[in-house]
């Protein structure tokens, strides 16, 4: 690293940060990428860690090793907790104790975003978010030890396990869940049978998967449905504790027992977004995030790119190819910059779709005019996922353990 070269420091290595750097692999710059773990997580299969499909490592990949070949980029192991925009430095907390310093001429922060309960932080005790390996993990732990309690206490019959939120992360965890308890555990249990019990999915809108054309939308109620889960739509949580979940309908107040819950329901700004708004008198939306200008950078500070779930522009959904296009535009503006070259187009998103796993062979698609379901459906899903997922390793395994889990019963990963 040279002290006079341009220095841009990217914060976070999900798929925003990542992305950001590769684009400037060839730019006479010096990339630092910062980020909280040594490794990137591949989010839209961390469900599938979750239900005991996946393992951890085979939707983790490390973040040295994906930037290996890239000779002007460092990575640093550190969670961003400030940003001096007068000084153009950021100050990083080290795992364990301790902090560090580093000066940037180009900040990009895309750190991402934490899960929003709407003003009800104290849900999460009781209903977990699913954004890291850590949550998975929390997850995959309280639903298969519900069915383990449920063994030692027959009496209290069969676990109810609530997933509040029906996009596509809330529509595939209530999926695999009626798959585990209908089909991966059959057999396994002397005292109860699992496939009593109840997977209800909740939500406010008035069907699931609100972003998918309403056909696609009705497919893939019509197949959760099928698969034993109770959907119940325009319904609305109004507290939740340990014992379960009170939600207002129009038919009135319902209290639901149900001592797992998962919470699915939107995101937020990080902590971190919210205090960079407040340095630079940047607006942000009703969830915390940035609202950036049509170059993806912070109003009044060109040289501060915010990418992927914690800016918002125009609508934008906080979905994976956001970041991606988002990360490869910021790279290619400041390359444009530092070679003299005029400015370019403002971001345009180029939406390649929709797509969600309901159940094993089964997975919904809205790709331009096509509208795919079922197995077709699946295949492309399944193809998406391998072809943007990082080592060949990593897709072989997943490949094959779609096969094991999907063609036989097995959940190699259900230990807890």
């Amino acid at each position: 690293m040279s002290e006079n070269r341009h220095r841009v420091v990217i914060v976070g290595a999900g798929f925003g940060g990542l992305y950001a750097a590769r684009a400037l692999r060839k730019a006479p710059v010096d990339v630092t990428v910062i980020n909280g773990t040594n490794h990137h997580v591949f989010e839209p299969l961390i469900y599938q860690v979750a239900a005991g499909v996946l393992s951890p490592g085979e939707v983790a990949t490390p973040v040295r090793y994906a930037l290996r070949r890239q000779r002007n980029a460092e990575v640093r192991l550190g969670w961003v907790t400030g940003v001096d925009t007068t000084a153009r430095t950021v100050t990083a907390a080290v795992p364990g104790g301790g902090s560090y310093q580093v000066r940037y001429d180009t900040l990009i922060v895309a750190a991402g975003a934490t899960g929003s309960y709407f003003g009800h932080d104290g849900y999460a005790a009781h209903a977990p978010g699913l954004k890291s390996i850590g949550d998975a993990l929390d997850i995959r732990a309280r639903v298969f030890g519900a069915f383990e309690r449920a063994e030692l206490d027959p009496g209290a019959g069969a676990p109810a396990f609530v997933v509040v939120g029906a996009g596509p992360t809330g529509v595939e965890l209530a999926g695999q869940i009626a798959e585990i308890s209908r089909r991966a555990l059959r057999g396994q249990f002397r005292h109860f049978d699992p496939a009593d019990a109840r997977v209800i999915l909740l939500d406010a809108a008035d069907r699931v998967l609100p972003t998918f054309a309403p056909a696609t939308s009705a497919k893939a109620a019509r197949r959760l449905r099928k698969l034993g889960v109770d959907v119940r739509l325009d319904t609305r949580v109004v507290d939740l504790d340990a014992t379960g979940v009170k939600v207002d309908t129009t038919a009135g107040a319902e209290h639901i027992d149900a001592t797992t819950k998962i919470w699915a329901a939107g995101v937020a700004g990080t902590s971190l977004a919210r205090r960079l708004a407040e340095d630079t008198g940047a607006p942000t939306d009703r969830a915390g995030r940035i609202l950036v200008d049509p170059d993806l950078t912070v109003p009044g500070h060109p040289e501060i790119f915010v990418l992927g779930e914690a800016m918002s522009r125009d609508g934008l959904p906080g979905v994976a190819q956001v970041a991606m296009q988002g990360g490869t535009y910021a790279g290619r503006t400041i390359t444009r910059r530092l070679t003299g070259r005029p400015n370019g187009k403002p971001f345009h998103y180029f939406d390649k779709g929709n797509m969600a796993a309901v159940s094993r062979y089964f997975a919904v698609a809205d790709i331009g005019p096509l509208h795919l379901g079922g197995f077709v459906g699946w295949l492309a899903w399944l193809g998406v996922h391998l072809f943007y997922l990082r080592g060949r390793r990593n897709k072989a395994t997943v490949a094959f353990r779609q096969l094991v889990s999907f063609v036989g019963r097995d959940r190699s990963e259900s230990a807890v």
